[in-house]
């Protein structure tokens, strides 16, 4: 008998055994919940940093559960090598590996929500606030411009109007690009930021000497089916049954059933399908004879879409657009050659009685007044030609306004002794000073 058992003494020892064995396991399952934690707290630091997003919980966790199984499974191996017992599948050491497990993975994701909010602490104390603050930043370097868009945005001629609440957002505000862009590079940089980042269809700037911008014009693209429908046509849903191959653009015969005979009831282009339902373009007066309740035969025609279509649904894509241009007497397009013209003329319908109208005429073609031509343009090529009118508008409001005060200073010398005091009137002086002003010769000889 050992002297322990003689004295009593095991139950104690066994007691303080155990005792010692659980210390020992929760020692080792906070180093682990700690590595865990730390684990996933660095990545989610490191991660907020790089993307400026926050880490998924789900991958955190899993790289910080990780590190815990590749410690343990380091531990295992080297253990069964050393002495040739590992005891992997005894109780405690399952109770301890699954306690471990669990608690690596709760520290993980506290770890995860630490490490981010601690980056987001830090980068938001060195992010730049306000746009002073990135000029100062980005200035000292000298690697940015800066573009201030005008308070006055105009609408593009030929083009659906922007909501006037983007042209709100966009008055006044500041976009900064690289330094080193060319102008024509600035110029499509803006326009590209300007179509991606707020929905804009057409742009039309001018940028001046100094890189500022002198003018901004803004349009947007047509949506919808009704721009695309030909004068004296409309669009109407009606329950048919087209060929399966058909396509928006076909040539439709639209057929009405009537008990076991078909009857033509109108022709049109197929635009749409959904389902049972078909859209078609008509003419306006055969729309009245469709009834949304009937159904209908349609039957696809041997034919190419028209050229008018295909030149319908380039525009929509491109940044052209056509629109009219009259002359009038006296208008500096008047007897302009066709050629001349910053922009592609597609017919000239001429004011002249009995005139035909001109289809793509020839580059000597000269203008006429009371001709209306169809262009073909970019936003800035129409503005261009809509400059010209200017200055004879304002040379025209010019001599108006000289053949105005010629008039007001005749009437003055016509009736110099018309009834004035200056103590009843007192406008009498202001008069007399402003025709003073205006002719100080004859102030000289009086």
């Amino acid at each position: 008998m050992t002297l322990p058992a003689a004295l009593g003494l095991e139950p104690i020892l066994a007691q303080a055994a155990s005792t010692e064995a659980l210390f020992d396991a929760f020692v080792g399952i906070v180093g682990f919940a700690l590595l865990a934690g730390g684990t996933a707290a660095g990545i989610a630091f490191v991660f907020r940093w790089y993307s400026a997003d926050g880490i998924p919980e789900g991958v955190a966790i899993l790289l910080g559960v990780s590190m815990v199984a590749i410690w343990l499974n380091a531990q295992s191996a080297l253990q069964q090598v050393i002495s040739g017992d590992a005891e992997l599948l005894e109780l405690s050491t399952v109770a301890f590996t699954v306690a471990a497990f669990v608690a690596s993975a709760i520290a993980a994701d506290g770890g995860r929500r630490l490490g981010d909010h601690l980056a987001t602490d830090v980068f938001a104390v060195a992010t730049p606030r306000t746009i002073t603050e990135v000029g100062q930043l980005v200035r000292s370097a000298g690697r940015v411009v800066a573009v201030e868009l005008p308070e006055e945005i105009a609408d593009v001629d030929g083009y659906d109007p922007v909501e006037e609440s983007t042209k709100t957002e966009l008055a006044g505000h500041t976009l900064l690009f690289p330094r080193r862009l060319s102008t024509d590079d600035l110029r499509e940089r803006l326009i590209a930021r300007l179509e991606r980042d707020y929905g804009i269809g057409h742009v039309d700037v001018e940028f001046g000497a100094d890189r500022t911008i002198d003018y901004l014009a803004l349009g947007s693209r047509p949506a919808g089916i009704g721009s695309t429908l030909a004068p004296g046509t409309v669009a109407v849903a009606i329950r048919g049954d087209p060929a399966p191959d058909a396509s928006p653009g076909d040539a439709v015969r639209i057929w009405r059933c009537d008990d076991d005979s078909l009857r033509r009831a109108a022709s049109g282009e197929l635009r749409g399908v959904a389902d049972d339902v078909a859209t078609v373009a008509v003419d306006a007066d055969d729309a009245g004879t469709l009834s949304t309740d009937e159904e209908y035969r349609l039957v696809t025609l041997p034919r190419d879409p028209g050229a008018e279509r295909d030149l319908v649904s380039l525009l929509r894509a491109a940044d052209e657009t056509v629109t009219t241009l009259p002359v009038d007497a006296g208008d500096p397009l008047e007897s302009a050659a066709v050629g001349s013209l910053p922009v592609f003329v597609l017919a000239v319908d001429r004011g002249a009685a009995g005139a035909d109208p001109l289809a793509l005429p020839s580059g000597e073609t000269r203008l006429e007044a009371g001709d209306v031509a169809y262009v073909l343009g970019r936003p800035d090529a129409l503005r261009r030609i809509s400059d010209l009118e200017r200055p004879l508008t304002a040379d025209l409001e010019s001599d108006s306004n000289v053949a105005a005060a010629a008039g007001a200073s005749a009437g003055s010398e016509v009736d110099p002794d018309a009834d004035s005091d200056p103590e009843t009137d007192p406008t009498a002086d202001d008069d007399a000073e402003s025709v003073d002003d205006a002719s100080p010769e004859r102030t000289r000889e009086r």
